[in-house]
C-alpha cells in the first residue's frame, strides 16, 4: 500500500534595509521575523484551516528549540529573534472528520501536512519574512522504527558491527515483510567536491547524470541507492504482526560474548554493557559472498536468514556512524523487477567511465517511509538526500559516533494494548532517541 506523502519546501526571503548602527559599526541584535504559512494546493487553501499551524524554530548553534502557532491568516510574527542558523518547520494535523467535512474527500487517518526550511539563516537585516508552503497525504503501514547507526565504543565497544534497522507494523492488521526492500540514499557528504553538477541545495544534480532522461523530474521524484537491500520470502512467509517489527541486523549475534571471527580469530568487547545482543534478529546482511576479502566479524548465523543483496556499499552493512544519511523502505508496485529498474552515475561533469558504479533508481511514489538522518554537530550536517515528500527534516543522536544510542520513534497512542507511532513525515518530530540502542524498545 502506497504511502500518500508530503511534499515539497517552498521558501521566499524578502529582507529589509533598517539596519541599526552603533557609531561607524553594525550592530548585532534581535530582528524581526515574519513566517507565513499557506497551503501549496490553491483549492485545499480556500477549505482548510491556517490557524495553529505549528511552527518549530531550532538554533542550530545551541539546540534550543521553540514552539509556536500560527493566527487565523497563517502567520506568525517574531519580534525579537536572534540572528544564526535555524531549522524551520510548519505543522498541521487534521482529524478524518474534520477533513472530510471541509474537503468532501473521505479519509480513515489523520491527514498531516508540512513545511521545512533547513539551515536558514536568520541575518542581521530587520524585517525578514519565511514562506512555507503546506503539502501532505496520510501515513502507511510500515514505519521504520529504529536506526542504531552510531555504533558503540571503538575501544571498549563493539564498534559498528552491532548497528541494525528495525521496521514497524504500524496498521492495525497484519502484513507481510516479503519483498519489502531497504535501501540507503546516496547523496553527496560534504559541500566542498568539485567536479559535480550541484541543485541549489548544494545537492547532487542527477538530472546531469550520463543517460538521465529529460522528460522527468530525476532530483524530486526519484531516490538513488547506495544500499539496496530485499527481504526475502514466497509472499506469505514473514507475517508481522500488529504493533511488533522485524530487525534487519548487520550481523546477528549476541555482541557482548567473545565470538569466532571468519579468520578463526576470537572478537571480544571489553565493556558488555556499552553493546546489545543481536541473536533474536529477524535478518541479517551477509556480505561475505561478495567480497574478495570480507571483514572477519561478518559471520553467518544459519539460524538468522539473509537478506537478498541487489547492491552493496563497502564491506558489510556499514550505516555511517555520524548519521548523514537518507533511509527509505518501499514495495514495488509495478510490473518491473526492481533488479531491472535504472541505474546511473554520479552526476559528474567529466564523463564517467564504463567502469563507474551506477546506483538505482527508486520512484518516490513506491516509497513507503522515508527517515533522513543527520550528524549532532551542526556544522558538519549535509544537504539533505530525501525531499520533503519524504521527510520534512531529520533526526540525529545526541552523543554522536560510537555513542551507543539509537534514534527512535515516538509512541503517539496505545489503543488496546497495540502502540501506534508517531508518523508525521517530519523526523524532528517524530523521532527521540535511547541511550543505549534496545533491539524492539519503544520510547
Amino acid at each position: 500500500m502506497k504511502k500518500l506523502l508530503i511534499a515539497f519546501t517552498l521558501v521566499t526571503l524578502t529582507l529589509s534595509a533598517c539596519k541599526k548602527y552603533q557609531g561607524d559599526t553594525t550592530e548585532i541584535h534581535p530582528v524581526k521575523l515574519l513566517i507565513q504559512t499557506s497551503y501549496a494546493s490553491n483549492d485545499l487553501a480556500k477549505l482548510l484551516p491556517k490557524a495553529q499551524v505549528k511552527i518549530t524554530l531550532k538554533n542550530n548553534k545551541n539546540n534550543n528549540e521553540n514552539i509556536y502557532y500560527t493566527k487565523a491568516d497563517g502567520t506568525f510574527s517574531l519580534d525579537s529573534i536572534s540572528p544564526g542558523n535555524y531549522d524551520i518547520s510548519a505543522s498541521i494535523e487534521i482529524n478524518p472528520a474534520d477533513y472530510t467535512k471541509l474537503t468532501g474527500e473521505i479519509v480513515n487517518k489523520n491527514i498531516v501536512f508540512n513545511a521545512s526550511e533547513k539551515a536558514r539563516t536568520i541575518t542581521i537585516k530587520d524585517n525578514q519574512s519565511i514562506n512555507l508552503k503546506l503539502l501532505s497525504g496520510p501515513t502507511g503501514p510500515w514505519v521504520i522504527k529504529q536506526i542504531y547507526f552510531a555504533g558503540s565504543n571503538a575501544t571498549t565497544g563493539a564498534l559498528f558491527r552491532d548497528q541494525f534497522i528495525e521496521i514497524y507494523n504500524n496498521s492495525d492488521s497484519v502484513l507481510y515483510a516479503d519483498s519489502l526492500y531497504i535501501a540507503e540514499a546516496l547523496g553527496i557528504q560534504n559541500f566542498t567536491s568539485t567536479n559535480i553538477y550541484r541543485q541549489p541545495n548544494s545537492q547532487y544534480d542527477w538530472s546531469k547524470s550520463q543517460g538521465m532522461p529529460s522528460n522527468i523530474d530525476a532530483n524530486n521524484d526519484y531516490i538513488y541507492a547506495r544500499t539496496l537491500l530485499m527481504i526475502p520470502g514466497s509472499g506469505r512467509q514473514y507475517p508481522v504482526q500488529p504493533g511488533s517489527s522485524i530487525i534487519l541486523a548487520q550481523t546477528a549475534i549476541n555482541h557482548k560474548s567473545p565470538f569466532t571471527g571468519a579468520d578463526g580469530k576470537t572478537i571480544s568487547v571489553r565493556d558488555p554493557s556499552l553493546t546489545i545482543d543481536l541473536s533474536g534478529a529477524d535478518f541479517e546482511a551477509y556480505y561475505a559472498p561478495f567480497l574478495p576479502r570480507p571483514l572477519a566479524s561478518d559471520i553467518d548465523n544459519p539460524s538468522v536468514p539473509n537478506v537478498d543483496v541487489l547492491s552493496y556499499n563497502g564491506t558489510d552493512l556499514v550505516l555511517e556512524t555520524s548519521g548523514r544519511m537518507g533511509y527509505v523502505i518501499f514495495k514495488n508496485k509495478g510490473t518491473v523487477d526492481v533488479k531491472n529498474f535504472p541505474r546511473y552515475p554520479f552526476p559528474t561533469v567529466a564523463p564517467p567511465s564504463a567502469n563507474t558504479d551506477r546506483y538505482y533508481q527508486v520512484p518516490v511514489s513506491y516509497i513507503i517511509d522515508g527517515v533522513e538522518c543527520q550528524t549532532n554537530v551542526a556544522n558538519s550536517r549535509v544537504p539533505k538526500k530525501l525531499v520533503t515528500s519524504l521527510d520534512a527534516l531529520y533526526t540525529s543522536v545526541p552523543n554522536g559516533i560510537y555513542s551507543s544510542q539509537s534514534v527512535i520513534r515516538k509512541t503517539e497512542s496505545i489503543i488496546n494494548g497495540r502502540r501506534i507511532l508517531k508518523d508525521t513525515n517530519n523526523s524532528a518530530e517524530d523521532f527521540d532517541y535511547l541511550p543505549l540502542a534496545i533491539p524492539r524498545g519503544f520510547k
